[in-house]
């Protein structure tokens, strides 16, 4: 909805970007926000592929914790630690029993 009405002062800075094109784009209030949203919708997103991959993984809660706080503040260096502390930790999906539904 930010996008539409500034498509065409976004659109050459996306399909053809420059350092200068994207500068100005993000010098703007308007480009700032677009881009601030983009940005919380990659951490919230990937932090709820964390949690739940987490949860299905039986990693404890206090290890996700720090995680889960560095994805929401700084999106990719969150996901990498996660990835990292997955391959170290985590108990693979196939290996956790299935719970009966009774």
């Amino acid at each position: 909805m930010l996008v539409l009405p500034r498509l065409g002062a976004i659109w050459p800075a996306v399909s053809q970007p420059t350092l200068s094109g994207v500068e100005a784009l993000l010098g703007s209030p308007a480009g700032a926000t677009i881009a601030w949203v983009h940005f919380l919708a990659f951490d919230l997103f990937v932090g709820r592929w964390i949690y739940l991959d987490s949860l299905e993984r039986q990693i404890s809660p206090w290890l996700m914790a720090p995680v889960l706080f560095l994805t929401l503040m700084l999106g990719p260096a969150g996901l990498l630690l996660y990835l990292v502390t997955r391959s170290v930790v985590a108990v693979s999906p196939a290996e956790v029993p299935l719970r009966s539904a009774f």
